[in-house]
């Protein structure tokens, strides 16, 4: 059986083959070094691949990432996993906004207790 699937990736372009294949086809293609790992979140788990290789691919100005190899390990995500969040940091995301301090608070908590990401994204809905 492992013959028949042998015989069909007969056919298929070699590794440099595929890369002269896609830059033909105008895609840009990058490999990331020194990669620690990657994250991936969903509502309830997160997915961290460490050490994997990376290949960032550039097309019609859209970028892809293709992770490939590494280690796997997964967390579940509780409600415990909550960051407290600093008085002094929600009147300065209120400030920076120009929102309440109850909207400024649900940013904060939304983006982990990360400033920059709570007030970026409080501008974006005015």
């Amino acid at each position: 059986m492992a013959h028949k699937a042998f015989r069909s990736m007969k056919g298929m372009p070699s590794g440099r083959d595929a890369l002269r294949m896609m830059q033909k086809m105008g895609m840009d293609t990058k490999s990331l070094d020194d990669v620690r790992d990657v994250t991936i979140r969903t509502s309830d788990r997160k997915i961290i691949i460490e050490e994997p290789s990376v290949m960032s691919i550039a097309m019609q100005g859209q970028n892809m990432y293709q992770v490939t190899g590494g280690t796997i390990r997964e967390e579940t995500i509780t409600s415990e996993t909550k960051v407290t969040i600093p008085e002094e940091d929600v009147k300065m995301v209120a400030e920076q906004a120009n929102v309440s301090m109850d909207e400024a608070k649900k940013a904060l908590e939304g983006s982990g207790g990360d400033l920059a990401e709570a007030i970026v994204s409080l501008k974006k809905k005015v």
